[in-house]
């Protein structure tokens, strides 16, 4: 079986498919990143060490078309799970985010997918089987002050996952979405240890998550029957 993860160079991304190797499902896997090709290039020696007999390849760059990700298609051929994790997000007032910042977030987080689809989905049909998993957050569910753009985009996901469900059910492909809430990565490096602790206070859990506890969600959603299809599974620790 061959797994695509995108954004796997870090953070949640890099932890699916660490524990993705440890499974012994996968034959193949496929890492992607927009410029870390040194850190999957690191990676790649990791999930090794986990399981020699994993053929590993990697690319990096920026998916801003559909050619870019029929590119990825040509190196790894077709795929039975793809995980859509790659993303980037901007903090502060609407006023003060730039025209730039909204198209990278839009196109990182949102358009991404749809080129990523269009070049790998054709396989899936035919075979009649396949399973998608798209990395959402609890922003996309109830939107974040100060984090507008990366809410709407997140926002965008949900829909989009929950139309592609519907539309590839007859085709025996699964779609979900797995919507986290406070998870520790570098995207939420701005944060002061401070700024932590009221997290802390507000999550019913009292937990922040760890990229490990995360993979171990999506690996969960993958176990599911094709029924729970079309789904936004939020993992939060109760919090929103």
């Amino acid at each position: 079986m061959k797994i695509l993860i995108t954004g796997a160079s870090r953070g949640i991304g890099r932890a699916i498919a660490l524990a993705a190797a440890k499974t012994g499902k996968y034959t193949h896997m496929h890492l992607t990143c927009r410029s870390s090709l040194r850190k999957l290039e690191e990676l790649s020696l990791e999930i090794q060490k986990i399981n020699s007999d994993i053929i590993v390849t990697t690319s990096s760059g920026v998916i801003s078309s559909v050619s870019d990700a029929q590119a990825v298609r040509e190196i790894f051929g077709p795929t039975d799970v793809i995980i859509n994790n790659a993303a980037v997000s901007y903090t502060g007032p609407l006023i003060d985010m730039t025209e730039e910042m909204w198209n990278d977030t839009v196109s990182t987080n949102i358009s991404s997918l749809f080129y990523f689809y269009k070049a790998f989905l054709p396989d899936m049909i035919g075979r009649h089987s396949g399973q998608i998993i798209n990395i959402s957050s609890v922003w996309g569910n109830v939107g974040a002050s100060c984090e507008t753009i990366y809410s709407a985009s997140k926002g965008a996901v949900n829909s989009f996952t929950k139309a592609l469900a519907k539309e590839l059910a007859p085709s025996g492909i699964q779609v979900n979405a797995v919507a986290f809430g406070m998870v520790d990565t570098e995207m939420n490096g701005h944060l002061t240890p401070e700024d932590i602790e009221v997290l802390k206070e507000e999550i019913p859990t009292g937990n922040i998550m760890t990229p490990e506890v995360a993979a171990e969600a999506v690996l969960k959603v993958l176990e599911m029957p094709l029924d729970m299809t079309g789904q936004i599974i939020t993992v939060d620790g109760a919090w929103t």
